[in-house]
């Protein structure tokens, strides 16, 4: 039996054994950011010279992406902070520092990299959180983003996505990529290469597997990629078409949209071995993108039952639908935030294609992105942040904002069409 902890691991250690994406790094453009922000200084990690300012680097991209943290320059304190007691502790204070990261890097007589860090209280001189790692130099990014999940969930007090995944579908030319990067948007991975269209990728509750959809077979079959060996398996291969995996939250269910019927596309939930095949829709319209809400009992999905297409909620064991969405006469691709209280969907309005949420409770609607072309929300783990896909001059790029809409990131490169971003846990 695999731990949550263990699985993440292993999975982790098994992107950096990928072979490397042959394509340009991704690049971060922060486009707007949160009003007031906690001040923290980030004292470059000393000790074992320029090739590991990676985890600097790292460490302030991750906090300063989040549009919630300022950071404050130290880096002209040379030589690097590495103890409160240092006068120049005091002067990143006198700049506005509140919080102050301070981290060693080691070599061992074995060649592993010693990583230190601690996080500490400006103005109290106390530790607030404090970890030690021992790697490889394959993984000092990784730990980077482990020493930023830590000091963003001291400081905000919600736990970090960064040391998370996204998984996306990359087209370029007449070739398709299941691809796999950081939460930054770094360190791509393939995954699966075909000639055939790859699309709906979703991950696993756990991030040890990936479902999607391949045409490889010259229609759509849904697989499922184990990701701590690499083995994939083809999950749903009935009569018609089978597409839109949707994992339930214990992750021994997938729900599905299947052909198989006669009766267009139709909502059906499975064991994740394939079998418990079960019909959940049987209307005569078409039922697609099946969501699994966070405590399993309900599924939200789109329907075109009413005439246009909506989003609806109906139980997870089966039973009528209730419709959730009713500004506008199109709103798709339904997303449960983590708590269960909202849903991120894609609503058209004037033409545009905007990323929305709407609160469960109330109904509530409150639109996040001002781009034209947007699809596929994903919500990270924490629910802080909602990863999408989006056109910017004609290609395809993925972009994440904030769920409250007051920060937006870019994630681009300059290497195909970005589409379908699924975040991992």
């Amino acid at each position: 039996m695999f731990s949550m902890s263990s699985i993440k691991r292993a999975v982790s250690l098994l992107l950096l054994c990928l072979p490397l994406v042959t394509q340009a790094a991704m690049t971060i453009e922060i486009i707007g950011g949160a009003a007031s922000k906690i001040p923290v200084a980030i004292s470059p990690f000393a000790g074992a010279g320029l090739a590991y300012q990676t985890i600097t680097d790292v460490v302030a991209a991750d906090l300063a992406r989040t549009g919630e943290l300022n950071l404050i320059n130290v880096a002209d304190l040379t030589p690097p902070i590495t103890d409160p007691g240092d006068p120049r502790f005091g002067v990143a204070q006198q700049r506005g520092a509140e919080a102050i990261v301070l981290g060693q890097v080691n070599v061992l007589p074995n060649g592993q990299i010693e990583v230190k860090f601690r996080l500490m209280d400006a103005v109290k001189k106390t530790q607030l959180a404090g970890y030690s790692y021992t790697t490889d130099v394959k993984q000092l990014r990784l730990v980077g983003h482990k020493i930023a999940d830590v000091v963003y969930e001291k400081l905000i007090g919600v736990p970090g996505v960064f040391s998370t995944h996204i998984a996306y579908v990359l087209k370029q030319g007449k070739r398709y990529e299941l691809q796999v990067v950081d939460a930054d948007g770094q360190n791509g991975q393939s995954v699966l290469k075909s000639t055939e269209p790859l699309i709906s990728p979703a991950w696993s509750p756990d991030g040890s597997k990936l479902a999607y959809v391949s045409f490889e077979d010259k229609k759509p079959v849904v697989y499922v990629q184990n990701m701590l060996n690499g083995s994939r398996r083809i999950l749903a291969n009935f009569k018609g078409s089978n597409s839109a995996p949707a994992w339930s939250p214990d992750g021994t269910q997938l729900a599905l949209v299947l052909t198989r019927d006669n009766s267009g596309s139709q909502l059906y939930v499975m064991n994740a071995d394939g079998g418990g095949l079960k019909r959940l829709t049987f209307g005569g319209g078409i039922d697609t993108e099946p969501a699994w809400s966070p405590d399993g009992k309900s599924i939200l999905f789109t329907s075109d039952r009413g005439g246009s297409p909506q989003v609806y909620q109906m139980p997870a064991a089966g039973g009528s639908a209730q419709r959730m969405t009713f500004d506008g006469s199109y709103n798709v691709s339904p997303s449960w935030s983590p708590d269960g209280k909202r849903f991120a969907f894609v609503q058209r309005s004037e033409g545009r294609f905007r990323i929305a949420v709407q609160d469960i409770a109330t109904g509530q609607v409150q639109v996040l992105t001002n781009t034209n072309l947007d699809e596929s929300p994903s919500f990270a783990a924490n629910g802080k942040m909602i990863v999408y896909a989006t056109e910017i001059n004609g290609r395809g790029v993925l972009a994440a904002v904030s769920s409250d809409g007051r920060t937006q990131v870019r994630l681009s490169d300059r290497a195909g069409d970005m589409r379908e971003p699924s975040w991992g846990r």
